[in-house]
């Protein structure tokens, strides 16, 4: 199973970014996905997930601001972020939920 994630980069308080995530190796259309975000010196958090059959989940931080979305064709999950804050800043990682499959991760940097 591999998870590539891609998307990140430096943006603008106020912004947005799309992150993307391709899975292989793996029955896409049938995992939960999520993704979660390491802040320096911060333990991992869940920002968003999504179950086989669509259905989202999100941080309280989050809400209202990202979307979690899934192509089954593509094999790809995205998290749609707008409205980005400087604490918004961190590694994001997209993961297979009951499993140990995590994407490398992509950075993500707001600057006020």
């Amino acid at each position: 199973v591999q998870l590539q994630a891609s998307g990140g980069g430096l943006v603008q308080a106020g912004g947005s970014l799309r992150l993307s995530c391709l899975a292989s190796g793996t029955m896409f259309r049938t995992k939960h996905m999520g993704w979660y975000r390491q802040a320096p010196g911060m333990q991992r958090e869940s920002v968003a997930t999504i179950t086989a059959l669509g259905s989202t989940n999100y941080a309280s931080s989050v809400e209202g601001r990202f979307t979690i979305s899934r192509d089954n064709i593509k094999n790809t999950v995205y998290l749609q972020m707008n409205n980005l804050k400087p604490e918004d800043t961190a590694i994001y990682y997209c993961h297979i939920i009951r499993s140990t499959a995590w994407g490398q991760g992509t950075l993500v940097t707001v600057s006020s």
